[in-house]
């Protein structure tokens, strides 16, 4: 197939665009390389059937050819990372929304299939032992600029829901939960990565916050492999599915098992919400998947433990340093 990848440089994007190489496919991915990198993608230097084109979601006349040529798109695009989302409100709203808008009119336009990559953040502070996809979101004020990220990927699910049922555009909607793995920074908040580097520096890990709070973790390998099996099932048109592990561990134990598997002397430093964040920074104390549905619909479930994700990424940082 011939396949468009959006966000195609950047952590998820650039393992799912090999993939898509490896699997035989015609890929040409579009980013503007605000969190995405040129090195992501070097393992497809000499692809000839992989492009990369530099530029934005937001310019519908490098879109429209794009998508025109397309037999399938990816949209990964996003604005990503708490810190990112809270210091850029306006821009991430734009990428966000316009962004996922203009893609799916485009796609309307040349009847191109769409498969819309969301984020667990839709739930909000929901902190139900197992979150469905039908699950009610609770969100804090939207003056709490927060929660506009949430905000603007509830939005680009509720609007490719939308071309599915009114105009019978083809799309499949996942919700990423924590997904770890090679080439993802620390810079945007992303917590594994960051305890990883300071651990391998043996310098302080920070932890916002009381650290009681848990998260769960997949490997990016195991979401690509979800990502495939829900693109190409004729069950998952139309559908929200959760792609995440339902592995849980909170924030402090995490700290202490990257500590142990690198070998660090590094100590643990807590620093509050208000002084990383700024005031009135709300966050949720648990966020666990519910992933019945995709083992129902594709027979997936995650291979990889917490222990492979800090060795994957700890390999690649020494690598790369």
């Amino acid at each position: 197939m011939r396949i468009v990848v959006t966000g195609g440089a950047g952590f998820i994007g650039s393992h799912l665009c090999e993939r898509l190489i490896k699997d035989g496919h015609t890929v040409t991915a579009i980013d503007n390389f605000s969190t995405g990198r040129h090195s992501n993608l070097e393992s497809l230097n000499s692809a000839d059937n992989f492009t990369l084109l530099e530029g934005s979601i937001l310019q519908t006349e490098i879109l429209k050819p794009l998508i025109s040529q397309a037999d399938y798109v990816f949209h990964l695009v996003a604005a990503v990372g708490v810190f990112n989302i809270v210091n850029n409100p306006l821009s991430s709203l734009l990428t966000n929304i316009r962004g996922t808008e203009n893609v799916l009119e485009v796609a309307h336009s040349t009847k191109t299939p769409v498969f819309l990559t969301s984020s667990s953040e839709v739930y909000g502070k929901n902190i139900s032992n197992s979150l469905k996809e039908s699950d009610d979101r609770i969100l804090g004020s939207p003056v709490r600029l927060r929660w506009s990220y949430s905000e603007a990927k509830a939005i680009d699910e509720s609007l490719a829901y939308a071309y599915f049922v009114e105009k019978q555009l083809e799309t499949r909607i996942v919700r990423l939960f924590n997904t770890v793995g090679p080439r993802q920074l620390g810079a945007y908040g992303m917590v594994v990565p960051r305890f990883v580097k300071a651990a391998l520096a043996n310098e302080p890990i920070t932890i916002y916050g009381d650290g009681y709070q848990t998260r769960c973790f997949a490997h990016v390998y195991d979401v690509v492999d979800a990502v495939l099996s829900i693109a190409f099932t004729e069950s998952t048109i139309g559908k929200v599915i959760n792609i995440g592990n339902d592995f849980e561990i909170s924030i402090n134990n995490l700290a202490k098992k990257i500590i142990k598997d690198t070998k660090s002397i590094s100590e643990i430093k807590y620093v509050p919400y208000s002084e990383a964040y700024g005031d009135g920074f709300e966050d949720m104390e648990r966020r666990v998947p519910d992933i019945e549905l995709i083992k129902h619909l594709v027979g997936w479930k995650p291979k990889r433990n917490l222990s492979t994700m800090i060795a994957d990424i700890s390999d690649e940082m020494k690598r790369r340093s």
